[in-house]
């Protein structure tokens, strides 16, 4: 008999590329200094931008136990959800006067962490769509 192998998923991938970006610097500020995502999450003051980073993460890492758990009829919940709080993270941009200034020059802005992120969840959706 042979052993069942671990079996690793384009999903997967994508979605722990998702991850490893948010712990990146995602966004250039004033000053040549960078923000992870964990620099997005501020629970004094919360806001679109907190909400945001917190589902970005939050998506990412629920997609990735969920593919380790073999649970992937809600493989696409997760990714949705890491979208939508890429999407409300960039709203909320307009919150205060250093958001505004990342977001009015978002791509100029984007480091390494928010590139990976965007290919991870690109990566990720490509492994969905294939596996069916």
């Amino acid at each position: 008999m042979a052993k069942k192998g671990f079996n690793i998923s384009i999903y997967l991938i994508g979605m722990a590329v998702t991850v490893v970006g948010f712990c990146l610097p995602m966004f250039k500020i004033f000053g040549g200094n960078s923000k992870n995502g964990f620099g997005f999450i501020n629970f004094d003051n919360s806001s679109f931008v907190t909400i945001g980073a917190l589902l970005i993460i939050a998506g990412a890492i629920a997609g990735v136990a969920l593919s380790l758990l073999g649970m992937q009829q809600f493989e696409w919940l997760a990714w949705a959800v890491s979208v939508v709080g890429g999407i409300v993270l960039v709203v909320g941009f307009n919150d205060n006067a250093i958001y505004k200034a990342i977001g009015k020059n978002l791509l100029k802005n984007s480091t390494i962490g928010m590139w990976m992120i965007a290919a991870g969840w690109i990566v990720a959706a490509v492994g969905k769509v294939l596996k069916k």
